[in-house]
């Protein structure tokens, strides 16, 4: 038998790793990008291998339960212990720990301050706030609850959530004084609501220009899980006269970018 072959490569640089794995590994890729089952010649196409090359790294696939092959087709799918590794994977995933590394690295990029926002049994509540590296007087911090209309972070969670969901929280906010409202009129038409929702949804972000703060300018995007569900906001504010709320604009851009890369690793698939 021949020892495996050692390189060094990815962000493991400097670390020994077996090339036949890393080889291998586009076979198993395509079968989670494409989720369904495929034959040889197609599968080993995705991969960039020809059929010869593919066929043992599936032999030895299947042998430990990666891939499993349909006895009448012939074509080749995910394996049972492929799906377990998958489950076991979700049912430790944390959300907010897995979208630290992201947000600091968007606020260490934009300057200005970025929180996490997540559901929480009175609204959309901040769970983590990075400060500006200038000072602002912003009256946010961890357990704030953020009004559902009124403010970037609740508007993405009306425009995402169940529309039952979402309304019971809009009527639950009334009258709560934990809850940071807005300087403007009470929002009550459910066909302002709709709107409102349906903006953001085709925008892809929500947006609110010195609401509730006067003179503050905030940007809000939506991050989804494995489901499709929506699991937090990710915001970024700052004084109108320093921060671009342009939603076309670089801070949006990056906003946008951050969330994407933080809904992949949830598992979500556009």
């Amino acid at each position: 038998m021949h020892s495996p072959r050692i390189k060094t490569s990815g962000s493991a640089e400097g670390q020994r790793g077996i090339q036949s794995v890393e080889t291998g590994f586009p076979l198993l890729s395509v079968l989670v990008d494409v989720a369904r089952p495929l034959s040889l010649r197609e599968l080993a196409s995705r991969a960039g291998m020809t059929s010869a090359k593919a066929h043992p790294y599936l032999v030895s696939f299947i042998r430990v339960g990666l891939v499993q092959q349909d006895p009448t087709t012939g074509h080749y799918e995910l394996g049972p212990f492929a799906l377990q590794m998958g489950l076991v994977g979700l049912q430790s995933s944390n959300p907010v720990r897995a979208a630290l590394p992201h947000v600091n690295s968007l606020a260490e990029s934009v300057g200005h301050t970025t929180g996490i926002a997540v559901l929480g049994s009175h609204g959309p509540t901040m769970v983590y706030i990075r400060e500006a590296r200038y000072p602002v007087h912003v009256n946010m911090r961890n357990g704030t609850v953020m009004s559902m209309l009124h403010t970037a972070t609740g508007r993405v969670f009306v425009a995402w959530l169940e529309p039952g969901v979402a309304q019971h929280y809009i009527e639950r906010e009334r009258g709560d004084a934990s809850v940071v409202t807005s300087i403007s009129e009470p929002i009550n038409s459910p066909e302002t609501i709709a709107r409102i929702g349906r903006e953001i949804r085709q925008r892809g972000m929500a947006q609110a220009l010195g609401n509730p703060l006067p003179g503050i300018d905030a940007l809000s995007v939506p991050v989804f899980d494995h489901s499709d569900r929506l699991v937090m906001a990710i915001t970024c504010l700052g004084p109108a006269s320093l921060f671009d709320a342009d939603p076309e604009g670089p801070i949006a851009k990056a906003l946008l970018a951050c969330a994407a890369d933080i809904s992949r690793q949830l598992g979500h698939r556009n």
